[in-house]
C-alpha cells in the first residue's frame, strides 16, 4: 500500500494558524466564564435570579447585528446559546423538565433553548411536566404549545389554567418525523408506536405505505422508540436523535405530511422562583380570558386592541369543562406590558373580561 501524500505545506500553515486562533478562543471563553462567575456572586449577594431571559436574546440579537461574516448570522445563536450556557452552569445548576425519555422534540427543545448545560428532569407526561416545575423538581418545564399541523396542544393550555407557572420564553422546531425500527425494513411490522399527535401528522404516509398495520399511542415519541428497541415488530415514529439514543434504524426518514411541520414550545416556570422578563424589544404578552354569554361580547373584548394599536398575533378558543358551553381565549399579542400602548390595552380588556389571567410575557423566538 501506497503511503499517504503528505499534506501541502500551505494546508500545514493554515492548520497552525487554526489551531492558534482555537487556542485563542480557550483562553477568551475562560475569561468570560471567569466574568460571569464574578456576575454570579453579585447576583447571589442581591438576591436575583441567574437566568434572564431577556438578557440572553438581548445579547444574541447585539452579536448578530455586529456579525461582519463570513459566519452565518443564524449560527450565531446555537454557538452563544452553548457559550452562555456553559458559563451560567459554573453560576448555578439548572434543572429543566420536559416530556422524555431520551430523545424527544421536547428534550430537543430543551436543550435549543437552554443549551446542553443543564440538569435534565425527564417526565412521562406533560402533566408531570407542570408538577415538577411547580413542586420545584425543576427550575423550568419545556412543554408544547402548538403545531403547524394538528394546531393547539389541549392539555398544556388546559393545564395553564389550573396551575401557577407562567411562561417566560418560547422556542419553536422543525419537527422531521423518521419511521424506526430495530431492523432495517417494513417487513413485519405489527404496529406503529408514537405520541397521538405524530401518528395524526403521519397519516398519510402510514396509509399509503402500512395501511392495515395497528397505530399504537403511547406517551412520546421517544417512549415508542424505547418499546421498538425492545420489540422487533414494532416500529416507532421519533426523531434521528431518539434512532441515534435507542440504536435503531431509519427505515423511512421526512415521513411527515407536512414537509414545513413546526412544533411550538413554551418555557414555563413558577413566579415565586423567577421574575417575569423585563422588555427585550421583541417580546409577545400571553393571556387567557373569558367573557359573559351575550352579544358582541368577544368584539368587545377585542376593541381595546385596536384602539391602542396592540397586534394580537394568535386567537384560540377551548372549551371550559363547566358543561354549559363556555369557552376560554388564548390570546397573544406583540409588545410587553412595560410599554405604555400595551399596558393601557390589556387594562380595558381585562374591565370587558368575565375572567382574566396573563400567561406570560417573554422575548419572541427571532433566533
Amino acid at each position: 500500500m501506497a503511503a499517504p501524500t503528505p499534506p501541502a505545506p500551505d494546508l500545514l500553515a493554515l492548520r497552525t494558524q487554526i489551531d492558534a486562533v482555537d487556542r485563542d478562543l480557550l483562553a477568551l471563553l475562560n475569561r468570560r466564564a471567569l466574568l460571569a462567575q464574578a456576575v454570579g456572586e453579585i447576583k447571589k449577594r442581591e438576591g436575583s435570579v441567574v437566568f434572564r431571559p431577556e438578557r440572553e436574546a438581548q445579547v444574541i440579537d447585539g452579536l448578530k447585528a455586529a456579525n461582519p461574516g463570513p459566519l452565518k448570522t443564524e449560527s450565531i445563536a446555537p454557538i452563544w446559546r452553548e457559550i452562555m450556557s456553559a458559563c451560567r452552569a459554573l453560576e448555578t445548576p439548572t434543572r429543566v423538565a420536559y416530556l422524555g425519555p431520551a430523545g424527544t422534540f421536547s428534550e430537543q427543545a430543551a436543550l435549543g433553548y437552554f443549551g446542553s448545560s443543564i440538569e435534565r428532569v425527564p417526565c412521562e407526561s406533560i402533566d408531570e411536566v407542570f408538577r415538577a416545575t411547580t413542586a420545584g423538581a425543576a427550575d423550568f418545564g419545556v412543554v408544547p404549545v402548538e403545531n403547524s399541523t394538528e394546531g393547539v396542544v389541549a392539555r398544556s393550555l388546559d393545564l395553564f389554567l389550573t396551575t401557577p407557572l407562567f411562561i417566560i420564553g418560547e422556542t419553536s422546531l422543525n419537527v422531521r418525523h423518521n419511521l424506526l425500527r430495530r431492523e432495517d425494513g417494513l417487513a413485519g411490522v405489527a404496529a406503529v408506536c408514537a405520541h397521538p399527535q405524530a401518528l395524526a401528522q403521519c397519516h398519510g404516509w402510514l396509509a399509503n405505505h402500512l395501511p392495515a398495520v395497528e397505530r399504537r399511542p403511547v406517551s412520546s415519541n421517544a417512549e415508542g422508540a424505547r418499546l421498538a428497541a425492545l420489540d422487533g415488530s414494532l416500529a416507532a415514529i421519533a426523531s434521528e436523535r431518539a434512532a441515534g439514543e435507542w440504536s435503531l434504524h431509519v427505515v423511512a426518514p421526512a415521513i411527515q405530511d407536512d414537509a414545513h411541520n413546526r412544533t411550538r414550545f413554551a418555557i414555563v416556570t413558577h413566579p415565586d422562583r423567577h421574575p417575569a422578563p423585563r422588555a427585550s424589544g421583541h417580546d409577545c404578552t400571553s393571556l387567557v380570558v373569558s367573557v359573559t354569554n351575550r352579544p358582541g361580547a368577544v368584539h368587545d373584548m377585542l376593541v381595546p386592541l385596536k384602539a391602542h394599536g396592540v397586534s394580537m398575533t394568535r386567537f384560540e378558543s377551548r372549551p371550559a369543562r363547566s358543561g354549559q358551553w363556555e369557552y376560554y381565549f388564548y390570546i397573544d399579542v406583540q409588545g410587553h406590558p412595560d410599554e405604555p400602548q400595551v399596558d393601557a390595552a390589556l387594562k380595558a380588556l381585562r374591565a370587558e373580561c368575565a375572567y382574566f389571567k396573563l400567561l406570560g410575557t417573554y422575548p419572541l423566538d427571532v433566533h
